[in-house]
């Protein structure tokens, strides 16, 4: 059987509109300083496949390859990631007095977290680009997921991760044979020397959104959902937004997949949800910006919440305005009670972000923003067992 082919055409800056050559490695938009992102036939990828034929194929995230980067099958590289389960929250939402609550929980994804689909596809499509050698900033999850990526694949990888990340992650990162560099700082103090160090070495810099494809593997997220709701898209998507590539990416599938024509103009409206102690999208969507300003003495237990820098803020906020979204804080204490609430209540064991969800989701209800007959999705991006 012919493997699928990938309809890629071209990379677009957001902002200016100029085109990229997407068979050229590439990073991002100097002129804007802004992510590039992936253009597909979309006309000619609707003609190639369909809903009942995708469900029909392995599952994982390369049944979507028609409208994924990676040109040829040799290059797509998995370890088991995608098709997370959808899990209805009868009991979290009984209490609330919700009908319509589920949890994508991505914490059964390969290295444990949502990250594996992002870096599968990054490090997949840079192979097939001829490259060989990775760095990486990382709160921790990202690290993990890129060092067990480059394994598989045989490659070398850099992993630039803050001193007080997750000692689980630390562990990942060694046990996969990568170069962990711990940093005194943040996210964006490694992001520093990561980018030197890819300039000086000639690393392939694999930092949210400063390479093209992290995105479209983060978007396989969307194209679940709206599989999993028959071609019905939710109501609302409640979303933990660090550096916001998921974010980002289910909107962007869902663009997609009304110009193939498998679902309609309905859209949810999303929800980014940060920790008090780091918040700028917050704070830029309060106040109508459209730049989200450095965020001063980034504090908070989650750690990949813990993003002072968002390279991607105009994106995430244009996703937030367009949807009739919004954003809102949770402080670490609400983060630990939800912990609690999504174990003892659905045998869920979420990381501090995915809990920020269900924190954030009371906010909502309590202020009359979510309804109680809406459909209502929350995403745990990984597995609390890291942070043990």
């Amino acid at each position: 059987m012919e493997s699928p082919r990938s309809f890629l055409t071209h990379l677009e800056c957001p902002e200016c509109h100029r085109e990229f050559n997407a068979d050229r490695v590439q990073t991002f938009c100097q002129d804007c300083q802004s992510p590039v992102l992936a253009r597909y036939d979309l006309t000619a990828a609707a003609r190639s496949f369909n809903p009942a034929g995708v469900a029909l194929r392995p599952r994982g995230i390369w049944r979507w390859s028609e409208i994924l980067p990676v040109r040829r099958d040799k290059f797509r590289l998995t370890l088991g990631e995608g098709d997370a389960h959808l899990l209805p929250a009868l009991r979290l939402g009984s209490s609330l007095g919700l009908t319509q609550l589920y949890i994508k929980d991505e914490s059964t994804n390969p290295t444990g977290s949502f990250k594996a689909r992002g870096l599968a596809v990054a490090v997949a499509r840079a192979m097939e680009l001829k490259l060989r050698e990775f760095v990486i900033p990382t709160a921790g999850n990202a690290g993990s997921a890129l060092a067990f990526y480059a394994a598989r694949a045989g490659v070398r990888a850099h992993v630039y991760m803050p001193k007080d990340a997750p000692p689980a992650n630390q562990a990942e990162v060694r046990q996969a044979g990568a170069d962990l560099q711990l940093v005194d700082g943040l996210i964006n103090d490694a992001a520093r020397l990561a980018g030197d160090l890819a300039r000086k070495k000639h690393w392939f810099d694999v930092s949210t959104f400063k390479e093209p494809y992290r995105a479209e593997g983060k978007k396989t997220m969307g194209l679940e959902l709206a599989e999993s709701f028959n071609w019905q898209l939710p109501d609302v998507i409640v979303y933990p937004t660090g550096g916001g590539t998921g974010l980002v990416g289910m909107w962007k599938a869902f663009t997609e997949l009304e110009s193939m024509g498998w679902i309609g103009s309905h859209r949810p409206r999303m929800v980014s949800v940060q920790a008090e102690g780091c918040a700028p999208i917050v704070q830029a969507f309060k106040t109508g910006a459209k730049r989200a300003d450095p965020w001063q003495n980034a504090h908070t237990l989650a750690a990949g919440l813990r993003v002072p820098v968002v390279f991607a803020d105009r994106l995430i906020l244009r996703v937030l305005n367009e949807s009739k979204g919004t954003a809102l804080s949770v402080s670490d204490t609400e983060i630990i009670q939800a912990q609690k609430e999504l174990a003892q209540s659905e045998g869920i064991l979420a990381a501090p972000e995915g809990a920020a969800c269900w924190a954030g989701l009371q906010h909502l209800l309590r202020d009359g923003w979510a309804k109680t007959d809406e459909k209502i999705v929350l995403f745990n991006t990984g597995s609390g067992i890291k942070y043990l």
